[in-house]
């Protein structure tokens, strides 16, 4: 028996489906913005899939993004390569949008994928009719393998508290029951669907890893400028918890010189033990080369004294050296220790501890989701 969408969900999608389809009767094929903000804007668009498996993860789980780009702009995110392939796809089926055209030839990829936004708006149904009892994927489900929502994008950045697709998506999971569920966020806005966290807890099991790599504020907005603050991460976690529900701090990724301070780890660690996270994890920067040529130029600018030291680190390869991974690994096992949290969590769907290749993983992805209407 499946559970209807609650009244707020499916008014937004009555309303938003009048929005995408209202010059249908015309015969005119457009790509809606559907939403602005600022120098944001918001695309709607028809995912054929939105449950991808482990053959297109590469990895033991399969994986949910309710949203194809990420408002938060943080310096170090590695899934910005498959926005340019979004981008010139999307173009191409919708050459009168004069904006896209535009986009394609004034932003970089690694821009656009913060300020061009596409709304997966039907993701809600492509997942119902993916996991209808007895279907091959429902089965596979119930076995072993996890489902991860936010693998490549934040399903509860800015969009979400408009759109509400990543809570579309988790009423449907809500819908079935022996399902393991992990969401990887740097949103407090996660803390507004406690309310279906606690419906699937009693079925299922669910966890959040909330990703925070600093304590320190101001530092936090130079290199996250539009994610959410620490303190309010940390708030979001305290009530996450009074509500019975799991949730792993990830201190993903540790940037060498500027965030592996062993007092500021150290505080980092003690906070969220003291608001009673579930794990911590954590692990060093990886630059594979979509990275790459976001966060170097990033460096010389905003660290200039320590550009050269990144150039000659990851200049052969996309790790930070064995000494250093070993180190950061053994420090924070005794800091976890000395305040009682376990250090260590397994899949955590995130490309910087799975070592999951984003440009593939990212371009597999897409080329499977995503029609522009």
């Amino acid at each position: 028996m499946t559970r209807a969408l609650s009244p707020e969900t499916a008014a937004l999608g009555r309303a938003t489906q009048g929005a995408l389809f209202a010059d249908a009767a015309l015969g005119i094929r457009v790509l809606p913005v559907i939403g602005e903000q600022k120098d944001i804007s918001y695309y709607g668009s028809v995912a054929r899939g939105v449950l991808n498996g482990p053959e297109v993860t590469g990895m033991g789980f399969w994986s949910i993004n309710p949203y194809v780009g990420c408002a938060f702009g943080c310096a170090y995110c590695y899934a910005r390569y498959a926005h340019r392939y979004v981008l010139e796809r999307a173009a191409t089926a919708n050459p009168e949008h004069d904006g896209l055209q535009r986009d394609i030839a004034s932003l970089p990829p690694w821009l656009a994928f913060e300020r061009r936004i596409f709304v997966k708006e039907n993701a809600a149904d492509v997942l119902r009719r993916a996991l209808r009892n007895g279907s091959d994927r429902h089965l596979a489900l119930l076995g072993e393998e996890s489902i991860v929502i936010g693998t490549a994008t934040d399903p509860y950045q800015p969009a979400e508290r408009r759109f509400r697709v990543t809570r579309s998506v988790l009423e449907v999971l809500a819908e079935h029951a022996g399902l393991s569920i992990v969401i990887i966020t740097k949103s407090p806005l996660v803390t507004r669907d406690v309310d279906l966290l606690r419906r699937i807890a009693r079925s299922s099991e669910i966890t959040i890893h909330l990703s925070l790599i600093t304590l320190d504020r101001n530092l936090a907005r130079r290199l996250e400028p539009r994610a959410p603050t620490p303190e309010a991460r940390v708030r979001a976690l305290a009530r996450l918890r009074a509500n019975g529900i799991a949730v792993g701090i990830n201190v993903m990724p540790v940037l060498p010189g500027i965030t592996d301070k062993p007092e500021e780890l150290e505080r980092l660690v003690r906070t969220v033990a003291e608001q009673g996270a579930t794990y911590v994890n954590a692990c060093a920067l990886r630059l594979q080369s979509a990275a790459r040529q976001r966060y170097l130029p990033f460096i010389e600018q905003e660290f200039p004294e320590l550009a050269s030291r990144y150039r000659a680190t990851y200049a052969r390869s996309h790790a930070a050296g064995d000494r250093y991974r070993d180190g950061l690994r053994d420090y924070f096992r005794r800091v976890c220790a000395r305040y009682g949290v376990p250090f260590g969590h397994i899949g955590d769907g995130g490309e910087e501890d799975t070592g999951a290749e984003p440009r593939r993983v990212e371009e597999r992805e897409e080329a499977e989701q995503l029609t522009l209407l």
